[in-house]
């Protein structure tokens, strides 16, 4: 799918309510994922997202019983109601990293998560964030990627926090459930949903080490130069045809990525 995008019905158990937040970094801005097994009076919310213009309100009126609320990384625009909400819904609030989880345990890797005849694995995909985490919901062969994964161009390896060496280790992984059957389709936590999970996905890695080779490029050009490589100055090299606008994100992969060429030649 590609175009505008605002949410709606996927599967049998999906529906997302697109938050209100639009930008640079947020695309059409955050699918909160609402998920509910049919017959199932009780739903699992992924991302309940950010304060803005009345998304709370909606979620609250929209979702009806709410069992967990689940969080794919820590970034506000995923996680700024997280508590608010699950207070009004008497639930808990899960996420990998301890200091964001309400009333229960944080996430383990392969843990399965049953809730209202739903059932969920937790699948680990550090990379964009050390925190960040998808859900595999295996009866409609979905992966929620959170933003390891976007629905339209690819995401940021927010460094220093994302790491370039995990986010390969994370999206390999995303590719063997692919490869095993187990995924075909990825609701993405920003842009349309994408129904061919394994293009996606090679996609990513393709993209991601053309980067790669580019940025090391671009060292040893401005070595040549006698000029410092700064994440700046590869930045204007390897960024020179994307907007200006965009250059401030696309330093933060750059540093990732020179920070693994680095950790590679030692």
């Amino acid at each position: 799918m590609s175009g505008s995008w605002a949410g709606g019905r996927f599967g049998e158990r999906g529906e997302c309510l697109l938050a209100p937040n639009p930008g640079m970094m947020t695309l059409d801005g955050t699918n909160t994922w609402v998920l509910r097994e049919p017959g199932s009076s009780t739903a699992v919310v992924v991302d309940p997202g950010p304060v803005e213009d009345g998304h709370l309100e909606r979620l609250d009126e929209e979702t009806g019983d709410v069992g967990l609320v689940l969080l794919t990384h820590h970034h506000l625009d995923h996680s700024e109601v997280a508590a608010t909400f699950a207070a009004r819904k008497g639930c808990a609030v899960r996420a990998l990293d301890p200091a964001h989880c309400i009333g229960a345990d944080p996430l383990a890797d392969d843990e399965v998560l049953a809730v209202g005849g739903l059932s969920l694995r937790v699948v680990a995909t550090p990379g964009h964030t050390a925190d960040s985490v998808s859900f595999l919901l295996p009866t409609e062969r979905v992966l929620l990627s959170g933003d390891m994964v976007l629905g339209r161009g690819t995401t940021v390896v927010a460094h220093p926090d994302g790491r370039l060496g995990p986010y390969f280790d994370s999206i390999e992984r995303m590719r063997s459930l692919v490869t095993a059957g187990e995924v075909a389709t990825i609701w993405p936590a920003h842009g349309p949903v994408l129904d061919d999970a394994g293009a996606v996905l090679d996609h990513y890695l393709a993209h991601r080490r053309d980067r790669l080779a580019q940025v090391a490029a671009a060292v040893e050009r401005l070595r040549d130069e006698g000029r410092t490589p700064t994440p700046r100055a590869v930045v204007e090299v390897v960024y020179a045809d994307v907007d200006e606008t965009l250059w401030g994100a696309a330093e933060l992969s750059v540093r990732a990525q020179l920070e693994y060429l680095a950790e590679r030649a030692s």
